[in-house]
């Protein structure tokens, strides 16, 4: 059975249609199978219900932060991808991977386009992205594996995250912010996302 839950470009941020149809796709049938496709399936509804709310903004409009958040949609989209990235990581290295990764931008333009990028570029990095995420997640052979969590004031001291709590965490933080997303989109311009 052929898996497209990976399957997100750039237009798809274009056509609310396509950046949802993936909440629709057949799910594999055997049992591991399943959970990779629902897990995987899930993350790309929410990053779909994401890049809709940059359908036809212009560069201005993604900068904006129109609301008391300084957050804008562009901002939002480079944050949801670099802490899908740092958590890919985890996956793949525990902790360290996941510290020692990035691309070693200022922590504040991870939350912001800088002046040099394009909402386009941000886009086609984060499908790059999902991707990536996609394959990872693929080769997972058990969810239940552990790796202790960074030593960080927002972890719990000793805590270890599990592949499959890593995935459910990347989803909420998707589902999270595309509706942080869909707030700032209707104050930009009135349009909703989200019904």
């Amino acid at each position: 059975m052929t898996d497209h839950t990976d399957a997100i470009e750039p237009a798809d941020a274009r056509d609310a249609g396509d950046a949802l149809a993936a909440a629709k796709r057949p799910r594999p049938t055997d049992v591991a199978g399943r959970e990779h496709g629902d897990l995987l399936q899930a993350l790309a509804a929410h990053r779909g219900y994401l890049l809709v709310t940059a359908h036809g903004l212009t560069e201005e409009q993604a900068r904006m932060a129109p609301t008391a958040s300084a957050l804008s949609i562009g901002g939002i989209i480079k944050h949801v991808m670099g802490t899908e990235q740092a958590w890919i990581r985890f996956l793949q290295g525990g902790a360290d991977a996941m510290m020692a990764g990035g691309d070693g931008e200022a922590w504040e333009d991870r939350f912001r386009l800088r002046d040099d990028q394009t909402l386009a570029e941000v886009l086609e990095a984060y499908a790059e992205t999902a991707r990536t995420t996609a394959s990872v997640l693929r080769s997972v052979t058990d969810f239940d594996a552990e790796h202790p969590l960074p030593e960080a004031p927002w972890f719990e001291a000793g805590g270890r995250w599990s592949a499959r709590r890593v995935v459910l965490h990347l989803i909420a933080e998707t589902a999270q912010h595309a509706g942080h997303a869909d707030i700032i989109r209707e104050t930009i311009d009135g349009s909703r996302t989200m019904g």
